[in-house]
Order: structure tokens, then sequence, then C-alpha cells
């Protein structure tokens, strides 16, 4: 039986994580699994066939330490999936602009460095709008995220230069939707379409994520959202394994939120099917490297 690493971090025990479901249907196919954290200093890549980043949530509090290891990956005999160049490529939000350069609709955004006072009053000008999100650019879990109402005398402007002093940041003005609809996350193994679901932040908060209270359901997405994540995953740079495309309506459309190709929740549990799915697309996705 071939091995793989499903990398992992080294305590979950505060997250919803889904990836064991994925377990048995990989066995089944001749793949035996294990979780990692991608902190373990004492495992050799080289005795595994493939490693699959999956759940390692924590990568963003070293992001250069988690770098350097996938770099190890990848100098090893070990398939990594997603790719080194993929996740070098998503692991900073400004990909958004390149996508929407190609013809990708994105939530508007302005990316930024060394927050100020007026950067934030040129933004909600520039936008329009009366409420916005910061977030940094390497982010995960809706870390340092905050939603800020314009002419609000309580934001504290110190703590945001001090979260943001010579780290990159980006603005989007928030987008409605979120609450009064939800997010829309569609998943794709080896590029075909597996399941989506729609995840809606509990009451008074913006944060879809399980981890903050959010609920989650599973939809059949309508035929304009399937058509518009189509494009999208056609824009990206390479092929994967995995990619889990989140939207939100805007303007009467989808605008893409975020392409997650590094450690998306695939949300195995929202759809029995899925971790069948994805351990197939897995043993044809080998069969191709």
């Amino acid at each position: 039986m071939k091995k793989c690493i499903l990398l992992s971090m080294d305590q979950l025990d505060d997250f919803e994580c889904y990836d064991s479901l994925a377990i048995e249907p990989l066995a089944q196919l001749g793949w035996q699994a294990k979780e990692v954290s991608w902190r373990d200093t004492q495992v050799d890549w080289n005795d595994y066939e493939a490693v699959i980043i999956r759940s390692p949530w924590d990568y963003q509090d070293d992001s250069e330490a988690f770098l350097s290891v996938l770099e190890k990956i990848e100098q090893s005999s070990a398939v990594l999936a997603n790719s080194l160049e993929t996740v070098k490529w998503n692991i900073n939000k400004n990909y958004l602009a390149e996508l929407q350069q190609q013809g990708v609709n994105i939530v508007p955004s302005l990316w930024d460095k060394n927050y100020d006072q007026d950067k934030l009053n040129l933004a909600f000008k520039s936008f329009g709008v009366d409420e916005l999100i910061i977030k940094p650019c390497v982010s995960a879990n809706a870390d340092d995220t905050f939603r800020l109402k314009k002419d609000d005398s309580s934001i504290n402007h110190q703590k945001l230069e001090s979260l943001f002093e010579n780290r990159e940041f980006m603005f989007q003005p928030f987008v409605s939707s979120v609450i009064n609809e939800g997010e829309f996350s569609l998943f794709y193994f080896n590029g075909t379409y597996s399941h989506a679901i729609l995840k809606t932040p509990k009451t008074d908060d913006f944060r879809v994520q399980e981890e903050h209270g959010g609920s989650l359901i599973k939809i059949e997405p309508e035929p304009s959202l399937l058509s518009t994540a189509k494009n999208a995953l056609s824009k990206l740079p390479q092929s994967t394994l995995y990619a889990r495309l989140d939207f939100v309506r805007l303007d009467n459309q989808f605008a893409l939120m975020e392409a997650e190709l590094i450690e998306p929740s695939l949300y195995f549990n929202m759809d029995k099917e899925s971790p069948t799915r994805f351990a197939e697309a897995f043993v044809d996705f080998m069969g191709s490297v």
C-alpha cells in the first residue's frame, strides 16, 4: 500500500476538521494516509509518495517557516499537493488583483501596508461606502480581520497601526449579503466540481467560519454561480488537486471573495460522497504527475 500524509498542525482541538473522513476512501484505493503536523521535524518526507496540505491552520503565524517546510517536501521524493508554486502564488491575497485583470469578478479591494487613519478615510471615500473590512494579505481563520464603520469613534487606530505596521493588508467594502444571505463555497477536486455549501455568520457577527459560530448548509448552486466559478477556476495559474472558491452576491452578480488553494476545509461532512470523490481525484492526480 502506498503512503501519503495529510499535512496538519500540532493541535486541532479548537477547530472543526473533517480530513479524517478521507482516510478510509483513500485506503480502499490503495493509499495509507496519516495526519502529520507541518511542524514535526522528525518526519522523513522521502518515506511517503505524497503529502497533501490539509489543515495547517496556524501557518500564517510563521509563513516563512511554513514555506521552508514545503520547500523541503518538494525537494524530497514525495509529491506535494497543492504545489509549492501554487502555495506561493495563493499565500498573499494580492493574487486577487491578478485574477481581476484576467476578467474574474472579485470583491473590490485596495492593497496597502503601514496602516494609518488617512488611508482608512481614503478607502471609505474610494469605495463610497459606510462600512469596510480590513484584513491581512497573509491570513487564515479571519485572524486580525475587522469590520469598521465610517465615523465610528470607537475604532482603535493605535491597535490597527500596531497590527499592520510593515504588514500588507487590504480594504474591502463590507458586503451586506454576507449577513443577509451568506457566503458560497464551491469545491473542486482535480478540476472537477464536487459540492457546494452556504456559510452564514451568527447573529451580530460577519465571520462565517464554524469556529466563530457560523452555520453551514449544503446547496445546489444556481447556474450563474457555477459558470462564474468555472471561469475563476480556469484562470488559476496551475491545475490543483483541490480548490475551494468562495463567493458573495454583489450587485446581482457573484464576486469572488477568495480562491482557497492552500489549506481550505473541504467540508467532507457536508456531502457524504465527497471523501470518495476526493480520494478518486487524488488517485487520478497522482497518475498524471
